[in-house]
C-alpha cells in the first residue's frame, strides 16, 4: 500500500494510492500510522496526476540519521566505521517533498546529495529486541540527506550542516512494510543532471534495521512516524576526484526499488 500527503483544490489531506488513483484517509498520515489501521473517508477519489504531493510526513516527532553505515561510503569519507552506528538528528523543519525545489543559500558551501532508504516507525517503544523489529516497521520511504559539507564537516557535529530548509526531500510516498517485503535486498541509486553517481544494494548496509531500531530505542523511546534513515551508499560527491558538488538547475533523482522515484531540482537563492 502506498499513503501519500497531498493537497487537493487546496486542502491537504492523507491518502491512499491505487492505480493512478487517490482515496483520501479519514485521518491525518500521523494518526494513521500511530493506529494502525488506514481507513478510507467517504467521498470521491482524484487522479494522482491531478495532486500535489507533500513530504508523506509533514512534521515527524524525529528524524534519525544514520552516517558511515557502507563501507565503501566510509572509505570515501575517510571515515572509520565505529563499533556501534553513528547517529546524528537532522531537524524537522529542513523537510521537503517530492517535485519541491533544494535551496542552494551560499552558506551552504559544498552542498551533496545522499540517496537513502528511511524507515518509518508504526509502534513506539523503548528497549525494542531486534529480533521483533518488524512489529514496529509501517513502512519504507525515500529520503535524500542533503549535507553542505563545509558546514557538516567544520565540527564534530553534523546536524546543522543537514538541516538547512529544503534539506530533506521525503517521498514520493511510505510504502508499508508487507509491500516492500525484505528491506536489506533493494537496488538505490541516485542521478543528478542525468549521470548515475550512486548505485548500491540495500544489502550492503553495515547495521541493518534490526540493530539501528535496538540501538535507537535502547537510548530514547522510539515514537511512531519516528524516521530512521539507514545512511547512505558510496558515490556522493565528497568522495569523488574531482569533488562533485551540487549546482544550482540539476534534477536529482533517486530510485529505490520497490519503493519508486523522488525528484528534486536544486535552485539558488541569496542569502
Amino acid at each position: 500500500m502506498k499513503l501519500v500527503t497531498y493537497i487537493h483544490e487546496g486542502v491537504s489531506r492523507a491518502g491512499v494510492v491505487e492505480e493512478g488513483e487517490v482515496f483520501p484517509l479519514v485521518q491525518g498520515m500521523l494518526n494513521t500510522i500511530a493506529g494502525g489501521q488506514t481507513l478510507i473517508a467517504e467521498g470521491a477519489s482524484v487522479l494522482l496526476s491531478d495532486v500535489t504531493l507533500q513530504p508523506p510526513l509533514l512534521n515527524p516527532p524525529r528524524i534519525f540519521g544514520i552516517g558511515l553505515n557502507y563501507v565503501e561510503h566510509a572509505a570515501e569519507s575517510q571515515m572509520k566505521v565505529q563499533d556501534v552506528p553513528t547517529v546524528f538528528l537532522k531537524l524537522t523543519s529542513s523537510i521537503t517533498g517530492p517535485e519541491m525545489p533544494i535551496f542552494l543559500p551560499p552558506q551552504a558551501t559544498q552542498p551533496d546529495y545522499e540517496a537513502e532508504l528511511a524507515v518509518v516507525i508504526g509502534k513506539g517503544g523503548h528497549n525494542i529486541a531486534a529480533a521483533a523489529w518488524k512489529e514496529y516497521v509501517f513502512g519504507y520511504t525515500i529520503l535524500n540527506d542533503v549535507s553542505a559539507r563545509g558546514v557538516q564537516l567544520a565540527t564534530t557535529q553534523w546536524t546543522l550542516g543537514k538541516s538547512f530548509p529544503s534539506f530533506t526531500p521525503l517521498g514520493p510516498w511510505i510504502v508499508t512494510a508487507d509491500e516492500v517485503g525484505d528491506p536489506h535486498a533493494l537496488n538505490i541509486e541516485c542521478v543528478v543532471a542525468g549521470e548515475t553517481l550512486q548505485s548500491a544494494n540495500t544489502r550492503d548496509l553495515i547495521f541493518r534495521i534490526p540493530a539501528l531500531i535496538e540501538y535507537i530505542s535502547s537510548i530514547t523511546p522510539l515514537e511512531p512516524g519516528d524516521i530512521i534513515s539507514t545512511g547512505t551508499p558510496p558515490g556522493v560527491g565528497l568522495g569523488r576526484t574531482p569533488q562533485r558538488w551540487l549546482k544550482p538547475e540539476e534534477d536529482v533523482v533517486i530510485t529505490i526499488e520497490k519503493i519508486g522515484s523522488l525528484r528534486n531540482r536544486t535552485v539558488a537563492v541569496e542569502r
